[in-house]
C-alpha cells in the first residue's frame, strides 16, 4: 500500500521533471507548423490563437506540402531513442504521436480537402467567425485581420473546386442548405460591425464582404451542379475507426465494448431520470428567465456560488488568478453567423487576464435543447463550458510546464472532463435548491450516452444522417433541429461524439482504481488538480502516469 501511495507522488513529480529535449524540440517544431496549418473546425476547444495577418492556404501545393510534413514529423518521432525516458516522457511521446497522426486522419483518411464540401465553410465563414467571437475590445489590428480573412474567401473556394475530386453528396447538400441566405447573413454581419465599431471601417469592409458573399453563393451553385455525380457513402469504416481509437484518441476499447458502455450508461441515465422525476412530481418547475439581463445576472451569481461550493467541498483548487466565465447578449454581427460555430470565447494563452464569455440569445420558448435548459438554470452550462469545465481546464493546460501538454490533441479528455464534472456536481449536492435541474443533468446523460451509438453507427455505415437525427430526437428526446444539427456534425467528425461518455467512464474508472487500491490515501483533490493541469492528456495516459497502471497502455503501444 505504501508503494502504491508513493506512485501518486512520483507521478505528479514527473510532470515537473526535465522534459526529454528531443521530444520537446520536435513538439515545438510540430506545433509551430500546426499553428499555421491546423484546419478550423466548428468546435470551440481546438481554436488556435493565430499570428497577425494569418489566412488559410488550401492550394494544391499547400496540401502536398502538408503530406510531406506529416511523413517527416512521423519519421523524426520514430527516430528519437527511448532509452533514458521517464514515464512522463513516454506519455509525451504518445501525445505527440497522436497529434502527428491526426494530420494523417484529416488528410488521408477523412480526406477533408478532397471529399468534404462543408470543410471549406469552416475555412471561410468559420475563419471569420473565430475573430468575431473574441470578446476583447475590437481593435484596428483585429479589423484589418478580419478584412484579410474575408478577402481570402474567394481564393479558398476556388481551390475547393480544384481539390474536391471525390466529394460526398450528403455533406455537399448540408453545405448548400447552410449557405441558404448567406448574402443576407453577411450583410447583417457587416451592418452590425459598422454600427458597433464605426471608427474601424472604411469602404473596405463592404467591398470585401460583398466579394465573399458572391464567392460563397457561387460555391453553393457549383455544388448544386456537381451534386448528381457525387458519392453517397460517408462512412469512414471499422478499420479506420479502430485506427482513430488506438493512435489518436488513445482509447483502449473495441467498438463492441464502446457500444455496450454507451447502452449501459443510457439505461442508467433513463432509470435515474425516471426516479428523479418521480421524486420531484409535487415540486413546481421554475419559470424561464423573463429577460436576458436577468439570465446574465443570475449566471454571474451562480458562477461565484460554484466557486464557493468547490472550496467548501475541498475537492478542487481554484487559483486566485483564474478569471470568470460570464454570459453576454449576442451582438447582431455574431448572431448573423451563429450557425457556423460555437459561441464560447474561452480566451487564449495570451489573454489569461480576461474573462471567458458565452454569447446567449434572449430566453424564449423557441430555444433549442441546450439554450432552453440554460434559460431555466445556467449552472449546467457553466459547469461544462466554464468553471470548473472547459474554460477552467484550458487556462490551466495552457500553462502546463511540459510543452506537449499545452495543446489540444483530441476531445476525449476535454469533453470527458466536462461531462464528468456535471454529474460530479450533482452527486456533491449542488442542485439541492432546484431539484428539476437534476432532471436536466440526467437528460444530458441520456444524450451523451446515445451519442456513442450514433457516432459508431454513422462511422461504420449503419446510420444515415437522417436516421441519426430521428434517433436522437425520439430517444433523448430533443427538438428535431438540435438533433439534426448534432447528426450532421457527428457524421462529418467520426470519433468526436463518443468523447463525452467514454472519457467520463475512463475518469470514473481511474478514480475507482485509485480508491480501491489506495483507500483513504487516494486524494480526490490531488487527482482533480492533476486532471485539470493535464486536461489535454487522454485519460488512459493519465491513469498510467497518476496510478502507474499500464494495462491499457499495453493495448495502445
Amino acid at each position: 500500500m505504501k508503494k502504491l501511495f508513493t506512485l501518486i507522488i512520483i507521478s505528479v513529480t514527473f510532470i515537473f521533471s526535465q522534459e526529454n529535449s528531443d521530444l520537446k524540440e520536435l513538439a515545438s517544431q510540430f506545433f509551430k507548423w500546426r499553428k499555421t496549418t491546423q484546419p478550423i473546425g466548428s468546435d470551440d476547444i481546438p481554436r488556435i490563437e493565430r499570428e497577425n495577418k494569418w489566412v488559410p492556404d488550401y492550394s494544391p501545393q499547400a496540401i502536398r506540402y502538408s503530406q510531406i510534413k506529416y511523413k517527416q514529423f512521423k519519421s523524426s518521432l520514430e527516430l528519437i531513442p527511448h532509452t533514458t525516458w521517464t514515464r512522463a516522457d513516454s506519455v509525451d511521446y504518445l501525445l505527440l504521436r497522436s497529434a502527428i497522426e491526426r494530420v494523417n486522419w484529416e488528410l488521408n483518411i477523412l480526406k477533408l480537402t478532397s471529399s468534404h464540401p462543408e470543410f471549406y465553410l469552416n475555412q471561410t465563414i468559420g475563419c471569420v467567425f473565430d475573430l468575431l467571437v473574441i470578446s476583447s475590445p475590437f481593435t484596428k489590428v483585429r479589423a484589418e485581420n478580419l478584412i484579410l480573412r474575408l478577402n481570402s474567401i474567394p481564393r479558398t473556394l476556388e481551390f475547393a473546386k480544384i481539390n474536391l475530386t471525390d466529394p460526398i453528396k450528403p455533406f455537399a447538400q448540408i453545405t448548400i442548405n447552410q449557405l441558404e441566405g448567406i448574402n443576407k447573413k453577411i450583410e447583417t454581419m457587416t451592418a452590425g460591425l459598422k454600427s458597433s465599431f464605426p471608427e474601424l471601417w472604411g469602404t473596405d469592409l463592404g467591398v470585401s464582404a460583398s466579394q465573399a458573399s458572391a464567392a460563397l453563393e457561387d460555391y453553393s451553385l457549383w455544388l448544386k451542379i456537381q451534386l448528381p455525380a457525387m458519392k453517397e457513402n460517408f462512412a469512414v469504416g471499422r478499420s479506420n475507426y479502430n485506427y482513430f481509437l488506438k493512435f489518436i484518441a488513445l482509447v483502449p476499447y473495441t467498438l463492441e465494448e464502446l457500444l455496450l458502455m454507451g447502452k449501459q450508461e443510457q439505461g442508467r441515465a433513463v432509470a435515474f431520470e425516471t426516479l428523479e422525476i418521480a421524486a420531484n412530481k409535487n415540486i413546481p418547475y421554475s419559470s424561464k428567465f423573463n429577460s436576458i439581463d436577468h439570465e446574465i445576472s443570475q449566471a454571474q451569481k451562480d458562477e461565484l456560488a460554484i466557486r464557493d461550493f468547490l472550496a467548501e467541498k475541498n475537492i478542487l483548487t481554484i487559483p486566485k488568478w483564474a478569471r470568470h466565465y460570464t454570459l453576454k447578449a449576442m451582438p447582431d454581427y455574431i448572431k448573423a453567423l451563429s450557425s457556423f460555430g460555437e459561441l464560447d470565447d474561452f480566451t487564449s494563452p495570451s489573454r489569461l487576464q480576461e474573462n471567458s464569455v458565452r454569447y446567449i440569445p434572449d430566453p424564449s420558448e423557441k430555444l433549442g435543447f441546450f439554450y432552453g435548459t440554460a434559460a431555466h438554470d445556467p449552472r449546467p452550462l457553466i459547469i461544462h463550458e466554464g468553471l470548473p469545465g472547459h474554460y477552467f481546464q484550458l487556462i490551466q493546460a495552457w500553462q502546463n510546464p511540459r510543452l506537449i501538454r499545452r495543446f489540444y490533441i483530441d476531445s476525449n479528455a476535454n469533453e470527458g472532463i466536462g461531462f464528468y464534472l456535471e454529474e460530479m456536481m450533482l452527486q456533491l449536492g449542488l442542485f439541492v435548491d432546484k431539484p428539476h435541474t437534476r432532471e436536466i443533468i440526467y437528460r444530458f446523460m441520456r444524450l451523451r450516452a446515445l451519442r456513442v451509438a450514433v457516432d459508431i453507427n454513422l462511422a461504420v455505415g449503419n446510420f444515415t444522417i437522417k436516421d441519426a437525427g430521428i434517433y436522437l430526437a425520439a430517444t433523448v428526446p430533443m427538438d428535431p433541429e438540435s438533433a439534426a444539427a448534432e447528426a450532421v456534425f457527428f457524421a462529418a467528425t467520426p470519433g468526436q461524439a463518443i468523447t463525452y461518455q467514454i472519457g467520463k467512464i475512463q475518469i470514473l474508472k481511474l478514480i475507482s482504481d485509485g480508491e480501491i487500491k489506495l483507500g483513504h490515501k487516494f486524494d480526490l483533490k490531488d487527482y482533480h488538480d492533476y486532471m485539470m493541469l493535464n486536461g489535454n492528456v487522454p485519460i488512459s495516459l493519465q491513469r498510467w502516469e497518476f496510478l502507474g497502471e499500464k494495462d491499457e497502455i499495453d493495448r495502445l503501444w
